[in-house]
């Protein structure tokens, strides 16, 4: 697959993207948590500001991204996350912290115009069959991230500060930005025409996730898994701190085990990426996510807890490789960025929803409230897949005559 020139090219831009992200999120998460002493209203704020701009400019991003020309629109994104980076260690100089959270809306809206781009990319020059494989690669990639972003982010956060991680952040931007230059030059033909109604292509994309029932049923099933994830996400430093009796720092640990883990998976899913259907691999991924999910809640040992997140991790690759699968082989090429900007704000202003509350129910409830119900929503979601599920063994039993 690698010796695939769009598939090494974009995988390398990861690279550097990834490594920029964890750096500057870990600087900010653990800038904001010192200045505002463990405020969770504000640690919840930072996980809102990095999701917003993907329910909000998801469906905008990917119908541009049909558009346009893909390799000018990643190499452009990049470019302006870079500077708008150093545009926010200026304002953090000058003794504004509240630019961390514009700097990073600004980055995160930019990267809902880029990743539809590499989608498409992926969907034209690489052959149907070794899909699946690519989408196993690219989560082992962030597998990776999960193990070394953490570490790499909070040392360079606490020997250095936040002013060198913005600088390192903002480098790894602009590195990624000068790689995707090496990708060949974009055809014409994959322009859609400029004097087409925006509106009209919108509306298009709409009617085509409609018509469509596996993307309806992942759209569905979207909705419910992004309030769990919502619900969880921003309180992880609170079961580091409150259920387990640790300093915040050590939750990079616990997310490295959980990296390793997804490296490991990512690993699995490459070898077996043939002879799993997609549908089944979320499942199960879902359904061992949510065990996890309550067991993270309830336990209070470093031991057990460490362990349902090495679970968790070997399983999760099962949903990120499940769903990218079955978007790409539902969706013909000239909607692929549409497909992705209606499926992708369900799950995302879900999970907004999620991260809106959990503060709140943490302090009106209990940190293990909250972790048993983001488990029940997750079993939720697998229920909603099941007619996807019973459709697809039965078009096996029943082959169409």
């Amino acid at each position: 697959m690698l010796s695939n020139r769009y598939v090494r090219t974009i995988l390398l831009s990861r690279v550097l993207l990834q490594l920029g992200i964890w750096i500057r999120n870990f600087a900010i998460l653990l800038y904001i948590s010192d200045i505002t002493h463990n405020n969770p209203q504000y640690v919840s704020l930072i996980s809102i500001v990095e999701t917003a701009p993907i329910f909000i400019f998801a469906f905008i991003g990917g119908t541009f991204a049909d558009r346009w020309r893909p390799k000018l629109t990643m190499v452009w994104c990049d470019f302006i996350s870079a500077v708008t980076v150093f545009i926010v260690l200026l304002a953090v100089l000058s003794g504004s912290w509240y630019a961390l959270l514009v700097g990073t809306f600004i980055s995160a809206s930019l990267s809902q115009f880029s990743q539809p781009s590499a989608m498409k990319l992926y969907k034209k020059n690489v052959p149907a069959e070794h899909l699946q494989s690519v989408m196993a690669m690219s989560q082992s990639l962030v597998a990776i991230f999960m193990v070394m972003g953490p570490v790499i982010g909070t040392f360079i956060y606490l020997n250095y500060g936040i002013e060198a991680s913005l600088i390192l952040t903002g480098g790894m931007f602009l590195g990624s930005s000068l790689v995707l230059t090496f990708l060949p030059k974009d055809d014409k033909e994959e322009v859609t025409s400029g004097n087409n109604n925006f509106t009209k292509e919108l509306v298009a994309g709409l009617r085509y996730v409609q018509a469509n029932h596996a993307l309806r049923t992942l759209s569905l099933t979207f909705g419910v898994t992004g309030l769990a994830a919502g619900l969880v996400q921003p309180l992880a430093i609170f079961i580091a701190i409150e259920k387990l009796g640790l300093d915040k720092q050590s939750l990079q640990w616990f997310l490295m085990a959980n990296g390793a883990a997804m490296l490991i998976g990512g690993m699995v899913i490459m070898g077996i990426a043939k002879k799993v259907k997609p549908q089944y691999l979320l499942a199960v991924g879902l359904l061992v996510s949510a065990v996890c999910t309550i067991g993270v809640g309830v336990s209070t040992l470093v031991s057990v807890t460490l362990i349902l997140q090495i679970v968790s991790g070997l399983f999760y690759p099962c949903i990120h490789v499940g769903i990218q699968t079955l978007i790409m082989r539902n969706t013909e090429g000239p909607f692929m960025g549409r497909v992705g900007g209606t499926i992708t704000p369900i799950f995302m202003g879900m999970m907004l929803i999620g991260m809106a509350l959990s503060g709140y129910l943490k302090d009106t409830t209990s940190l293990l409230t909250v972790y048993m119900l983001s488990g029940c929503l997750l079993f939720a979601g697998v229920v909603l897949l099941g007619p996807l599920l019973k459709k697809k063994k039965e078009s096996t039993k029943h082959p169409a005559m």
